[in-house]
């Protein structure tokens, strides 16, 4: 399979403007002396903490459907020609790429259909329907054949959450835009932690970083109750997990249980390593981010914060960015993991 080009990123970067926003790169001083660093430091014998270093922080939970999601979605819609466009587009999602898909085909006028696990969070089904898509809701075991059966009923175009060149190189501009932001703020990042699902934002972030700044090391994090990508790393072949096992973490947009064929190239090609994080890291990390960052972060988009907090030892380097990538988080959830 040809791996997304630099040329590709470039252009969806063009295709995107004025729709996805140009997130910052924001400083975090408060990242080594948060609660989530202290308490790792008492529970885990300093393994949180390491004096020296320094977090910066890619905030697309402030995206216009509060996913980075929206990257890819738009540049694969933007693409299409007129006559897929008239088809209509179907995706199926637990709730960003849904969102996102719907957002993008209202801003084109493409009628969207979107297939949404029935475990999904309220708040991300809401969402998707208030942009105007059609939802339909599945057993989550249905959510991979529906919209086959749906494209050959009614000849919609397939638009996937991630196994795409146009949603690996619009979620890769993402990284064009820590790539910018390093070298205007003169920033020599070391590190980038980037949570892994499917695979089209690590795929499309590591090749941005790795084609713009040679040398900085790559990091998937992921849940370790949905740890199928760090196993597949380590095996050096892609494996899958059972929908039960991966359903059992907190991070419901971490919960595919494979990564898609064409991320894994990427991932083997670009990828230095994956590493996977707790349940209870995962919501203390939410907590910090909220408290602290004054960022609304779902437990999927607190994973790559979760590893820099709780994991500062099996980390290389010393200046770390890492990527916020969602804050579509239930109320109810998120006042829950603040009350501990």
């Amino acid at each position: 399979m040809a791996l997304v080009t630099l040329d590709e990123l470039r252009e969806a970067q063009r295709r995107i403007a004025g729709v996805a926003v140009r997130t910052p790169l924001m400083p975090c001083p408060w990242a080594d002396q948060s609660e989530g660093a202290l308490r790792s430091s008492s529970d885990k014998g300093g393994g949180g903490r390491r004096a020296g270093r320094s977090l910066h922080l890619k905030p697309e939970n402030l995206q216009p459907t509060g996913a980075f999601k929206i990257r890819g979605a738009y540049n694969r819609l933007a693409a299409l020609t007129a006559e897929e466009r008239a088809r209509g587009v179907v995706a199926q999602s637990s709730g960003n790429h849904a969102q996102a898909v719907a957002y993008a085909a209202r801003e084109l006028g493409i009628k969207a259909v979107i297939v949404m696990p029935d475990t999904s969070p309220e708040v991300k089904i809401e969402n998707t329907r208030s942009y105007g898509a059609e939802v339909i809701l599945v057993d989550m075991t249905q959510r991979d054949d529906l919209p086959r059966e749906l494209v050959e009923r009614h000849g919609y175009v397939w638009v996937p959450p991630y196994d795409d060149p146009y949603i690996i190189a619009g979620q890769g501009t993402t990284g064009l835009e820590i790539s910018d932001d390093a070298a205007a703020l003169d920033l020599d990042l070391q590190t980038v932690l980037v949570p892994v699902s499917g695979g089209g934002l690590i795929s499309g972030v590591a090749t941005a970083l790795k084609l713009t700044m040679p040398g900085v090391r790559i990091i998937g994090v992921e849940p370790a109750l949905a740890g199928d990508a760090a196993e597949s790393f380590r095996a050096g072949e892609r494996r899958a997990w059972a929908h039960a096992d991966t359903y059992r973490t907190i991070a419901d947009g971490l919960r595919t249980t494979s990564l898609g064929e064409l991320p894994w190239e990427h991932v083997q090609a670009y990828v230095d390593d994956i590493v996977t994080v707790s349940e209870e890291e995962i919501a203390e990390a939410v907590a910090v981010l909220a408290r602290r960052g004054r960022l609304v972060a779902e437990p999927s988009g607190a994973v790559a914060t979760a590893a820099y907090l709780f994991h500062g030892e099996e980390l290389p380097g010393s200046r770390f960015a890492a990527v916020v990538s969602g804050g579509n988080v239930e109320p109810a959830l998120l006042a829950r993991i603040l009350a501990v």
